[in-house]
């Protein structure tokens, strides 16, 4: 590779890099691959589930090219003193068999390191090193054809487990005895995932977005039953607590109101008492956004509830909503009804 390719690929591996570390403590050859655009994340996808064998077989790029990039990192990060480690990158697959990046496998240890900020603590490293040696979850895919062979018994089937290229129905892979937990309850799935021995993510692949996506999971049906019922009795704990919430609410806003309506009789003795309950009511009422809903009311400060007072007046004792509903804008509407409130709350407070 001449000098000025290597520069300018240093350049772009730099760029790559930062773009990749905005977020995170960590970066790896891999990541920076799919910044350069040689990768795409769904191929990256496909490799880790052992679906693509090795990585250098879905990208355009020759495994030396890729190797550069890879020392051109390592420089980036030694220049900035982050330090080195090494990602297990083991595949999806029943045999959690090592991925190659290559298919001789020579400079496999180069794409195997990855790079962690100095400033990490112990027990973000470990964090990190556990997430990177984790092999990702088995999957299988929800079919882009209706109608597809399956190598074992040429029969098909809703889901397929790709191995070594070649797809495989439930009943051949052995997971057959799984069942179908779709999407979108988010405590059930994991509970269920716990409960199961054995779990399955069932993804599909999305052609506008380009990615894989998860559909939901595959687990054993006697653990998605106590899954189920460790929910149902959630469920009736959670109930049971939404209606003791709710009764101490509605106490509390019943002893706030009546505080609130005594402190309007304090402040303006003048103001009949069944109106004064009216204002507390009002103002008070829970999620309204209104002046009794604030910090300050709650405290009963006197600024607070007299705000309160003055809007009741403003709507009930003049014609500012008329005022309003002719056109006439706000600020003027309560310039013109200004002597009306005033003279109001002097009523009130002799």
């Amino acid at each position: 590779m001449s000098e000025v390719h290597e520069s300018r690929l240093a350049r772009r591996v730099r760029e790559a890099a930062d773009a990749a570390t905005r977020r995170a403590g960590t970066v790896s050859p891999v990541e920076v691959f799919v910044r350069l655009r040689w990768l795409r994340q769904a191929q990256v996808d496909e490799w880790r589930q052992g679906r693509v064998d090795p990585l250098s077989e879905a990208t355009q790029v020759r495994p030396d090219r890729l190797a550069a990039a890879a020392r051109a990192l390592g420089d980036w990060a030694r220049d900035r003193g982050w330090e080195p480690g090494e990602a297990a990158y083991t595949a999806a697959t029943r045999d959690r068999r090592p991925l190659r990046f290559t298919p001789d496998g020579r400079d496999d240890a180069l794409f195997r390191t990855h790079w962690m900020a100095p400033d990490l603590t112990d027990a973000q490293r470990r964090r990190l090193a556990a997430k990177l040696d984790k092999a990702p979850d088995l999957e299988v895919l929800v079919p882009e054809r209706e109608r597809w062979t399956c190598t074992g018994c040429h029969g098909t089937d809703r889901f397929q487990l790709v191995e070594d290229g070649a797809p495989l129905c439930l009943a051949c892979a052995d997971l057959d005895h799984l069942v179908f937990l779709p999407s979108g309850n988010v405590a059930l799935t994991r509970r269920a995932r716990k409960e199961s021995r054995l779990s399955v993510a069932v993804v599909q692949y999305n052609r506008r977005r380009k990615r894989y996506e998860r559909r939901g999971l595959l687990v054993e049906e006697a653990a998605l039953e106590r899954a189920e019922e460790r929910c149902l009795a959630d469920e009736e704990v959670r109930a049971r607590r939404r209606e003791r919430d709710r009764e101490r609410r509605a106490a509390e806003d019943v002893e706030f109101q009546e505080a609130m309506a005594a402190e309007i009789r304090r402040l303006f003795p003048g103001c009949p008492p069944g109106r004064a309950a009216v204002i507390a009511r009002h103002a008070g009422l829970r999620g309204s956004g209104r002046v009794g809903r604030t910090a300050a009311a709650r405290d009963l400060d006197p600024e607070a509830v007299t705000l309160a007072v003055v809007a009741s007046v403003r709507h009930l004792d003049t014609d500012y909503d008329d005022l309003l509903m002719a056109g006439v804008p706000r600020t003027e509407a309560r310039s013109r009804i200004r002597g009306t409130v005033d003279a109001v709350l002097a009523r009130w407070r002799a």
